[in-house]
């Protein structure tokens, strides 16, 4: 049961940060929020240092690394996705492979499942799809590049999910640690990659570095709007931000908590799947915050959702 409150809770989280991510991303590139947003994500953590301690040996290391590029790499090929090809598909499929990935490396291990639980995933990952369809407008053509790219950022964002379940017991917040400062190093880098190329006469931007949603975790519908690339950072956008990124780090911590909290096998499957469902909390946001329609096919999505994590639960 705490595995799942826990698991949830990170996809609350998660989405409550691309929803203000999305936001933030209409005023600037995404790319610079993701890098500020991960740089940020570094205070809560450290004030939880004292608390909850950190041992930096080599495996708390690396998994923070593995995690951090993971992550990474994920956000730019979501980007990039997005922006070569329709976000009613690639996005869903994104989702499909953030939430798959995990599983089938547990089932490779040798991890059995109940059938109530099997149910329940496929359950899980069926609301994934609906709640993260949305209205594309933009005329863009499906191409086996996009879907090759879309699935490869999803299964970063499994990468994740898989180097926090191979953090040791005992290395506390160290691996968020190592992990953010390499988000932070190689998200900022890029960046100023592109800032500078567009301060350049003549220069132009990758595409896939406009305005487009934003977060570890992965995108929703919030943040594809096509938002001004200027450097105007008003006071609510800092917030925002800053806003983004703490909520990002608390909802790494709660996946990391969730998959260590129990010692069943089936843990990392179960946690994976409902750290995928980030984009209920993000479309809801949207709904009252926003006051966007959500469709019927979200709404159904939704449903499934909390059916699919009351079947967990029970396992």
């Amino acid at each position: 049961m705490l595995t799942v409150l826990l698991g949830l809770t990170g996809a609350v989280v998660y989405g409550a940060a691309d929803f203000l991510g999305g936001l933030a991303a209409r005023r600037v590139r995404a790319v610079t929020v993701a890098a500020v947003a991960a740089a940020v994500g570094l205070v809560p953590l450290l004030v939880g240092l004292p608390l909850v301690g950190a041992v930096l040996s080599g495996a708390a290391i690396a998994t923070g690394v593995v995690a951090g590029l993971s992550g990474s790499v994920a956000v730019l090929l979501l980007y990039r996705a997005l922006a070569v090809g329709p976000m009613s598909v690639l996005s869903p499929l994104t989702a499909v492979f953030a939430a798959v990935t995990p599983v089938v490396v547990a089932l490779a291990r040798g991890t059995v499942l109940s059938a109530l639980a099997s149910v329940a995933l496929v359950v899980a990952v069926v609301a994934v799809v609906l709640v993260a369809a949305v209205r594309d407008t933009s005329g863009a053509r499906v191409t086996v590049r996009g879907l090759v790219t879309a699935a490869v950022a999803g299964c970063g964002f499994g990468g994740i999910v898989l180097a926090y379940d191979a953090v040791p017991e005992d290395a506390g917040v160290a691996s968020l640690l190592v992990a953010r400062v390499v988000q932070t190093v190689v998200l900022g880098t890029v960046a100023v990659a592109v800032a500078v190329r567009r301060a350049r006469p003549g220069g132009t931007v990758d595409p896939g570095t406009s305005a487009r949603p934003v977060g570890s975790a992965g995108a929703g519908p919030v943040g594809a709007g096509s938002g001004a690339v200027g450097p105007r950072w008003s006071r609510r956008l800092v917030v925002t931000v800053a806003a983004c990124g703490v909520l990002d780090a608390l909802a790494n911590a709660c996946i990391q908590a969730a998959l260590h909290v129990g010692s069943d096998a089936s843990t990392l499957p179960v946690v994976s799947v409902l750290n995928a469902l980030y984009p209920v909390g993000t479309v809801v946001l949207a709904g009252v915050v926003l006051r966007e329609r959500l469709t019927g096919v979200q709404w159904t999505g939704i449903v499934l959702a909390f059916a699919a994590s009351v079947g967990l639960a029970l396992t």
